[in-house]
């Protein structure tokens, strides 16, 4: 059985940094596409960042571009997101995502496995 769980999430303030987990099991993701997406309150789904499994070359979306890094330890089948300066409209639930392919890397449809999500809330 396939899991993506994600942990990190938490309540900060504007301006610190938070690093996201998402732990794969139930196969080998090591040639898979993992990705970050997010949703706000009210918000559509949006990508955040992408990392292929050859490393070749990370998308990261211009609303996070500078601040957040993905990244990935293919012998822990983890993909983290190092998030910082966080600000108040990055309050959204983040999810990892998983697929075969590595075309379309921001677009969610394309994914076949999903985490359930982990809550990161950014207030003063």
């Amino acid at each position: 059985q396939v899991q993506l769980v994600e942990s990190g999430g938490g309540l900060v303030q504007p301006g610190v940094s938070l690093r996201l987990s998402c732990v794969a099991s139930g196969r080998d993701f090591s040639s898979y596409t993992l990705a970050w997406f997010r949703q706000g309150p009210g918000k559509e789904r949006e990508f955040v960042a992408g990392i292929p499994w050859q490393w070749t070359k990370t998308s990261h979306a211009d609303s996070v571009k500078d601040r957040f890094t993905i990244s990935r330890v293919n012998d822990m089948n983890t993909v983290y997101l190092q998030m910082d300066s966080l600000r108040p409209e990055d309050t959204a639930v983040y999810v990892c995502a998983a697929k075969l392919s590595t075309d379309q890397i921001t677009t969610s449809t394309t994914y076949d496995y999903w985490g359930q999500g982990t809550q990161v809330t950014v207030s003063s």
